[in-house]
């Protein structure tokens, strides 16, 4: 299959940067297996890496319980995050570079010079959210990168902090003033600790490991939001206005 899954990788580039997402799970009888989907994510990192882009970081998704049920199967599943993907607060969202785009709010961790949590701070997860199969599957949307395509980071003050690493709050997304989801700040119970753990447990089967600097979103407990143009798009904890961006 080592043939067939390059000519798929780079597909996938295409697809990826022609901004028509995993056009091959349309296909008739097109599906991947976990390993698979995980080998074909892998190689198109390399694509991008070779192309000039730099990991940045995971993701850990498919674990709280509002993307759970939307889904319909449940995860943990791992996906890149990529540098030239990364926006600061107040950033104005291009739509055209984000068909199908959504939008989660969660929590995100620093890795520090120890390999241990340095920061806890909110984001805005930016997707783009289309299934081609005939139903969805775990294979899909890791072959897919989780669906990933970037996070707006909260102001500079928040990506030191370690106030909510072991602190109870409740994380918020507001889009145009209107509450869409609201709950507590991790997905799974024990706090950020059993995602990380999960993700190491995971990349060492690859031999890999988070690295210092890098960071790893750890999930959110609410849904994933399909948003439009002309969308603001906020993030809270408890009453605190995190980070923001706009769609236009």
């Amino acid at each position: 299959m080592i043939d067939a899954l390059t000519e798929l990788a780079e597909r996938q580039f295409r697809d990826y940067h022609a901004c028509t997402p995993g056009t091959c799970f349309a296909d008739p009888g097109f599906a991947l297996d976990l390993a698979q989907a995980y080998a074909l994510q892998d190689r198109v990192s390399a694509l991008r890496v070779a192309a000039g882009e730099r990991v940045a970081g995971y993701k850990v998704g498919c674990t709280g319980p509002g993307t759970v049920a939307q889904f319909g199967m449940a995860g943990p599943i791992r996906g890149y995050l990529y540098e030239g993907e990364i926006r600061e607060t107040g950033a104005r969202l291009d739509l055209a570079a984000y068909p199908h785009l959504a939008i989660e709010g969660e929590m995100a961790l620093r890795i520090g010079d120890d390999g241990q949590i340095a920061a806890a701070f909110p984001i805005v997860e930016l997707h783009r959210f289309i299934f081609r199969g005939p139903r969805p599957t775990l294979g899909e949307l890791i072959a897919n990168n989780g669906f990933n395509a970037g996070i707006v980071l909260p102001d500079g003050a928040w990506l030191s902090s370690r106030r909510f690493l072991d602190r109870s709050a409740t994380l918020s997304v507001r889009v145009n003033g209107s509450l869409l989801g609201s709950g507590a700040l991790w997905p799974l119970a024990g706090g950020p600790a059993p995602s990380l753990s999960w993700l190491r447990q995971h990349l060492s089967a690859f031999g890999r490991d988070v690295v210092p600097g890098q960071i790893v979103l750890a999930g959110t407990p609410l849904g994933l939001y399909p948003v439009a143009s002309g969308s603001h798009v906020a993030v809270f904890v408890d009453d605190q206005l995190a980070t923001q961006c706009w769609v236009v």
